[in-house]
């Protein structure tokens, strides 16, 4: 694992012009922790927005088309997110997944497009409830990283990979530390058998029911690079709260 602790919060369909002030609470509190990388990804309509009121943190989308522009209807590309003033994109959440039908070949198709825009990508899986109970969860999260991974010379640069139990988010219930650094351990290797040695440098973040209470434990986990953050990341309270964490283990390495 390399580079700094990476701590991004994802508004979901939540969210307006009010909340800015909030993005901007979060953005002073992030310039109070050099040590740690933070960004938000708000609702499209608030990308341009958040861009221009915060200054020391990344910006992001939730989702990106395929195609860089066309007709189709309702959707964004990732050349209307770069232009807004987004810096990175969420793909493959496990939302659009079970939602919208996502396939792994789909969200491929989503990370290479984004790349070639100039975005970053978070790329973003999990295993379900009954797969969890069955015993195949590490199975399904490395058969759907491996489906899902951009290719490229230059894929694994702009990189980072969530790690969310479908059954953790938003249900306040998360994996035991220890199942948690045994599946970033097998993305991990996936990562390296995928990328070579440029895959030892993809971060692998952790979501599900993140909070302030619980962060200092998951970060500490083997393998993680940082957190994907939900309801948390809606207040500058709860979501400082995390990123203090990450940056008081960042001290301690």
């Amino acid at each position: 694992m390399a580079g700094l602790p990476y701590i991004v919060g994802n508004w979901k369909m939540n969210g307006t012009r009010a909340m800015l002030a909030e993005a901007r609470a979060i953005d002073r509190a992030a310039s109070r922790f050099p040590g740690v990388q933070v960004a938000l990804a708000p609702p499209f309509t608030l990308v341009n927005a958040m861009r221009e009121a915060a200054s020391d943190i990344g910006v992001g989308g939730q989702d990106c088309h395929v195609q860089a522009s066309g007709a189709f209807t309702g959707d964004v590309s990732a050349a209307l997110l770069a232009d807004a003033g987004a810096d990175f994109v969420i793909v493959g959440h496990s939302e659009r997944r079970a939602l919208h039908g996502e396939t792994n070949q789909l969200v491929r198709d989503k990370a290479e497009a984004a790349q070639a825009a100039g975005l970053g990508v978070i790329l973003c899986v999990g295993e379900t409830e009954a797969e969890r109970d069955s015993g195949s969860a590490e199975t399904v999260v490395t058969d759907q990283l491996a489906g899902s991974l951009p290719q490229g010379e230059e894929a694994a640069a702009k990189l980072s990979v969530a790690y969310e139990p479908v059954w953790a988010i938003g249900t306040g219930r998360v994996p035991s530390v220890g199942d948690v650094g045994a599946m970033h351990r097998a993305i991990r290797e996936k990562l390296t058998a995928t990328y070579g040695e440029a895959g030892a440098a993809v971060r692998i973040l952790y979501g599900g029911s993140v909070n302030a209470g619980n962060a200092s434990e998951l970060l500490a986990a083997d393998e993680v690079g940082g957190a994907l953050v939900g309801g948390a990341s809606l207040t500058a309270e709860a979501f400082t709260a995390i990123i203090g964490a990450a940056a008081a283990l960042a001290e301690q390495a």
